[in-house]
């Protein structure tokens, strides 16, 4: 399994992924399932990636390939002209890659499945941020529905939901992201560190910040330690039940 979650926030876009692709008592496979492109002062793009391995890998690789040799970008990321025709190209790459795998070559239904979120700029359009379906198509974040989570989603969503502020800073966003990771990986054996982090600022069309946090990190563990205290300091403070007797 995996979880993956894509933040839009006033500053720009926050992304964060697991890296376990495997659990079991003696068998669990890390690989990377944040990939990103760029073009300094033209274009940034982030995606990633949950659901079968093989599928996953097989759309990353031919978006590598096909943004490579200049006379190979056909089509390619790195020539669309705005990220809706990129979240376009995306997507029928990944039906491309199921239809491929599937042995009917048609149906999206089946172990080949995969979900992307993809997120990014390119110039002079504003930030954007997709999730793209199996089947390759894709909805938009809006003010509406701000962040987009791929994988086991349901233990980390209630925080994402009830902490989610569009004027917090990347510190915040990232400290929110960990809290709900943390949520995750403590209710599913399925999910696990490293964690791989991005920030993108708006318009600066460049990498933001990036790093790799691993399960000795000393700042996760204070997160992950402090909120369980804060939880329990919380449910304490709450009123006791009356049952009347």
């Amino acid at each position: 399994m995996t979880y993956c979650v894509g933040l839009r926030l006033n500053r720009g876009l926050v992304f964060m992924s697991d890296t376990r692709t495997n659990a079991g008592v003696d068998n669990i496979s890390t690989f990377r399932k944040m990939h990103s492109w760029c073009v300094p002062g033209e274009r940034f793009i982030t995606l990633l990636t949950a659901g079968n391995l093989a599928t996953t890998q097989a759309v990353v690789s031919l978006l590598e390939e096909r943004s490579k040799a200049q006379e190979e970008r056909n089509p390619s990321i790195l020539e669309q002209p705005s990220m809706f025709q990129v979240a376009t190209l995306v997507g029928q790459t990944l039906r491309e890659v199921i239809a491929h795998q599937s042995q009917n070559g048609q149906q999206a239904d089946g172990p080949f499945r995969a979900t992307l979120i993809l997120g990014g700029q390119i110039d002079p359009g504003p930030t954007r941020l997709f999730m793209i379906y199996p089947e390759g198509n894709f909805i938009e974040a809006s003010d509406d529905t701000p962040f987009f989570q791929i994988g086991e989603t349901k233990y980390g969503r209630p925080i994402l939901i009830r902490a989610y502020d569009p004027d917090m800073d990347f510190p915040e966003a990232i400290k929110l992201l960990l809290v709900s990771f943390d949520s995750t990986v403590k209710a599913n054996l399925s999910v696990g560190l490293p964690f791989d982090v991005q920030t993108y600022a708006a318009d600066s069309l460049d990498y933001g910040f990036q790093t790799r946090i691993e399960a000795n990190d000393p700042y996760f563990h204070l997160i992950s330690d402090g909120w369980g205290d804060a939880l329990r300091d919380a449910f304490a403070s709450l009123p006791r039940f009356d049952s009347g007797g």
